[in-house]
């Protein structure tokens, strides 16, 4: 016996699987070992992110890291899973446009200006963001508990902005970067709810892979002037490695665990471990870019840790899934 659940993919898409009833014990295991390692690479991908735009600049990184991911994502996808009509083609590279370039471009900017502790931070409430304006166009319906969550993920923010903000000229630059990352995650959230539409018929990593070539397009545009002036045979070999760690790792191989993990476990599940990312991303960047993790981000972690809790939908699972 099988069942067929709805999903939702990086901070909400959702996308139809087919699942075994009664995975096996050893499939569990390994399944939970690949989100794991899924969590973090997306965790340590703040850090990394942010020592490559301090090497190169921003855009130009980015429409790099964005190159290699859409190139790596659309393979597995052309290997993995049966095409979708030209069609829906078409409309996934518009919806990316929104879900991947405008995000990307004002997310890569903003984590240049501020520390990727607190990237990962504002990002992570996203769900609260998504559930807004899925409300607001009429495709979510809100419950009350999911109603304190979302308040407590932007009390979560609010600390975390408001400790960015406690140092001098160095602060007024972080929070210009908090908001912007913030930006970031209100267009991915009504990409998210445009993408509904098309996702109850296309694979997951179709989805992925052409809304990720749709974005990646408009940023090498707006990127050229920055690729233009880079020197790639000067970029160092460390650098390399973020391109390739970011784009690669964090945007390929890290949602075949993903997807796998929908498979097997489910979606609320699976959902679960990538909430650990800015715990991940926290804890990750002391050691790698020096950020000592503060007494405002600690708290706005469990703020925003809570509200991701209360608006994860329990009982998703029977029905859909996560």
């Amino acid at each position: 016996m099988q069942r067929r659940l709805a999903v939702s993919t990086g901070p909400s898409v959702r996308v139809f699987f087919t699942v075994p009833n009664h995975p096996s014990r050893r499939d569990v295991v390994l399944t939970e070992l690949g989100l794991v390692v899924m969590a973090i690479i997306w965790g340590l991908n703040f850090a990394v992110l942010k020592f490559g735009t301090s090497k190169l600049d921003p855009l130009a990184y980015n429409a790099i890291r964005m190159s290699v991911g859409a190139v790596v994502l659309l393979g597995l996808a052309c290997t993995l899973a049966p095409p979708p009509p030209r069609t829906d083609v078409k409309r996934l590279m518009l919806l990316g446009v929104l879900g991947h370039g405008v995000y990307q471009g004002f997310f890569i900017i903003g984590l240049s200006f501020t520390r990727a502790g607190t990237a990962a931070l504002v990002v992570a409430a996203s769900p609260a963001l998504i559930a807004i304006v899925g409300r607001a166009l009429g495709v979510e319906t809100i419950t009350r508990r999911a109603v304190a969550g979302i308040l407590l993920s932007f009390a979560g923010i609010a600390i975390v902005v408001l400790g960015s903000s406690q140092h001098g000229t160095a602060g007024t630059r972080h929070v210009v970067g908090d908001l912007l990352i913030f930006v970031s995650v209100i267009a991915w959230a009504f990409y998210t709810a445009f993408l509904r539409p098309v996702t109850q018929r296309i694979a997951g990593l179709h989805i992925a892979a052409w809304t990720l070539v749709g974005g990646t397009l408009p940023i090498i545009v707006l990127a050229t002037p920055a690729l233009v002036r880079t020197s790639f045979t000067a970029i160092e070999p460390l650098t390399w490695g973020a391109i390739l760690y970011s784009g690669a790792g964090a945007i390929g191989i890290a949602y075949l665990f993903w997807y796998r993990g929908v498979r097997v476990l489910g979606s609320t599940k699976t959902s679960m471990f990538g909430q650990l990312q800015p715990a991940i991303a926290l804890v990750a960047a002391w050691p790698m870019l020096g950020e000592r993790p503060t007494a405002w981000q600690i708290g706005g972690t469990a703020a925003v840790m809570g509200g991701l809790l209360l608006t994860r939908d329990t009982n998703a699972e029977p029905a859909h899934g996560e």
